[in-house]
């Protein structure tokens, strides 16, 4: 485990919580001071329940209609909760009684999304939702966008559990917990973390599977 132990920021529901740890972190394009711990949320059914609960929020009275969730970072069963939860009667929008696409990229070449013909149907001419653990860099989260749009989707937003900013290539991005929750967080490429400059050592590769203590 990171040097440092993980700690729980609690909300108004006993099953949302953000769990941390603060130390110096390294992912494949950015370091940062936080590692941002999602396993529960991403394995745990009244975890991901609760987040989906959040998220959907803004959607309950919204007449946008989502055909599909593209999931990223592992987020399957949050998407599955954020389909039932759009389906649900008490929602007063379009998706009431309907079906969702629950949907899993390829990545091919280490970061190039594909959709093989099977799936492509699910995609095109559809409106996509895309769910992340975190979008910090955006980087990922951007390739969905792109690949969503090359096979003729419309990107409706992004919802993710963690964000650093509230808008990502342009679409809004809907998360349950920000920098308000992480006041002195950062995720910086590595020639600008102070950290770094301070000389400080990493203390664990972070990516969306989890971490690797160095």
């Amino acid at each position: 485990m990171p040097t440092t132990s993980i700690s729980k920021i609690k909300t108004h529901n006993k099953d949302l919580v953000l769990r941390v740890a603060k130390g110096h972190f390294a992912t494949s394009s950015a370091h940062s001071n936080y590692y941002i711990d999602v396993a529960a949320q991403k394995s745990r059914l009244s975890e991901a329940q609760a987040v989906a609960q959040e998220l959907c929020k803004n959607h309950k009275y919204s007449n946008q209609i989502i055909d599909t969730i593209l999931c990223l970072d592992g987020t399957e069963v949050i998407a599955t909760c954020v389909a039932e939860e759009l389906t649900k009667s008490d929602y007063v929008n379009i998706n009431a009684h309907q079906t969702i696409y629950i949907v899993t990229p390829e990545i091919v070449n280490g970061s190039q999304i594909i959709f093989r013909d099977n799936i492509v149907p699910m995609i095109k001419g559809k409106h996509v939702l895309v769910t992340a653990v975190s979008v910090a860099s955006g980087n990922t989260a951007k390739a969905a966008i792109e690949a969503i749009k090359y096979y003729g989707g419309e990107v409706v937003g992004i919802a993710s559990i963690f964000a650093s900013s509230k808008n990502c290539a342009g679409l809004e991005v809907n998360s349950v917990f920000n920098p308000k929750d992480l006041p002195d967080y950062f995720s910086l490429p590595a020639h600008e973390c102070p950290l770094c400059k301070a000389g400080k050592k990493l203390d664990a590769l972070i990516n969306c599977h989890g971490f690797s203590k160095l």
